[in-house]
């Protein structure tokens, strides 16, 4: 409680500098975040057993701590770029060359915010940290003419904040070495209602090393096009909330890649708990959602579920030997108490690969168990040869599958075991073992 009542008697004093915005009510790892402008005062109640903040009040025996933030800002404008450093941060520098800003910190005991925002069509951040920290995009739209956009080269856990009603753009140079437009060495967690539109013209779109968590507030982000896959990310994927949408990808929409090395109690798993995902694949052999397995951790088997929300997956005419959503374990659509929608149209055909070999375009592909659990999923196969579901084994415990197929030697359902149906839920197509 000590740092509490330190900040408390700054608050008090009127020690915090015009440089401050915010503050920072901390309760188990987790943080609200407050305008210094809002909570001029933060008075004691109830014999000092609570405190209010804001329009929020808190016991304060629940409180980790209360912090005072001192961003450091960056702000674009063409080809010039203002870094604003306030004199209370330790270990922040900054080299700046045109538009292009390298910050360094050797900061590692507390996490610093930074706040991006105007606008450059030759403008990049480059970021070296040891510790976690946050980035606000607080309107901020670059496009790089030498490197990534926004390149995070930190192994821990990022913010990063999308700030409400914001509009920000990241697009990267083309043919460089650089691993995506929005790079982030760490594990990415991304919240705040704004949008966020990505381009990957080298690349991936957007990439994390490790996990990447969308929290509910996320609002939209869009994926406009990429030179590989539009999102890639390492250990696994969870998105809570937002809204993606990801079309002009050269490889897969989606991907993620389990990690053998990890020691995420999720990992190899993508979890789907609401929002939305829409997505356009019109490249051949690729994913439009894909979760990998690591053929150096076997015991690990990957479960990609889609819990709640919304998914819309088209392969379009193009997007020959595709699959829309792919897993290299099991797949899990909806649950007792979810009821997620599902829509997958596949318009293409068949890929021919170097060795002879065809790839028929699908819709729903499980290499070990397809469990239909919840909402409702439709999938249509219009292309030749075209398939609509492929698994090894087919369980229905609630919702429904509805299964079309229409194009020339298209196949509804292909499984390895008979499906034997009475478990509950729906399902109807064209069977084939």
């Amino acid at each position: 409680m000590k740092k509490l009542f330190l900040s408390l008697l700054l608050l008090c004093a009127g020690a915090i500098t015009t440089q401050a915005q915010w503050i920072r009510v901390w309760q188990g790892g987790e943080s609200t975040r407050y305008a210094i402008a809002d909570a001029p005062l933060v008075p004691y109640s109830a014999a000092g057993s609570t405190i209010t903040v804001g329009s929020d009040s808190y016991a304060t025996a629940a409180i980790d701590s209360i912090t005072v933030i001192y961003p450091v800002t960056i702000t674009w404008s063409g080809t010039t770029v203002d870094v604003d450093i306030p004199e209370n941060v330790e270990g922040v520098t900054a080299t700046v060359s045109g538009g292009d800003v390298v910050i360094t910190n050797a900061n590692t005991s507390s996490e610093q915010e930074f706040i991006l925002k105007g606008s450059s069509s030759s403008g990049s951040l480059t970021y070296n940290g040891t510790y976690k920290c946050k980035f606000h995009l607080d309107g901020v739209n670059l496009t790089s003419t030498s490197g990534a956009a926004l390149d995070i080269q930190c192994g821990k856990r990022i913010d990063l904040i999308i700030e409400d009603g914001t509009v920000n753009s990241l697009t990267d140079a083309a043919g460089g070495t650089h691993k995506a437009a929005l790079n982030c060495q760490g594990h990415l967690e991304v919240s705040g209602g704004g949008s966020l539109t990505i381009a990957g013209k080298t690349n991936h779109a957007l990439r994390s090393n490790e996990y990447l968590l969308l929290k509910k507030s996320v609002g939209d982000i869009t994926i406009t096009d990429a030179a590989a896959d539009g999102i890639h990310c390492g250990e696994y994927f969870q998105m809570n909330g937002g809204n993606i949408t990801i079309s002009g990808t050269a490889a897969d929409g989606l991907q993620v890649e389990t990690d053998a090395t990890s020691a995420e109690d999720l990992n190899g798993q993508f979890i789907m708990n609401g929002g939305s995902i829409n997505l356009t694949l019109a490249s051949v052999d690729s994913k439009g959602i894909r979760l990998d397995a690591d053929a150096a951790a076997p015991s690990i088997v990957p479960h990609m579920q889609l819990l709640d929300g919304t998914v819309t997956v088209n392969l379009t005419t193009t997007a020959n030997g595709s699959k829309a959503i792919a897993s290299d374990g099991n797949l899990t659509i909806g649950s007792t108490t979810t009821s997620p929608t599902v829509g997958i149209t596949v318009d293409a055909g068949v890929y021919v690969d170097t060795a002879g070999e065809e790839n028929r375009a699908t819709g729903l592909k499980a290499d070990q168990t397809l469990t239909i659990a919840g909402g409702a999923t439709t999938v249509s196969a219009t292309g030749d040869k075209s398939r609509g579901v492929r698994a090894t084994t087919l369980t229905a415990t609630g919702g429904s599958l509805v299964v079309t197929n229409t194009g020339t030697k298209s196949q509804g359902i292909k499984l390895d075991n008979v499906f034997r149906p009475g478990e509950g839920g729906t399902v109807s197509g064209n069977f084939k073992y």
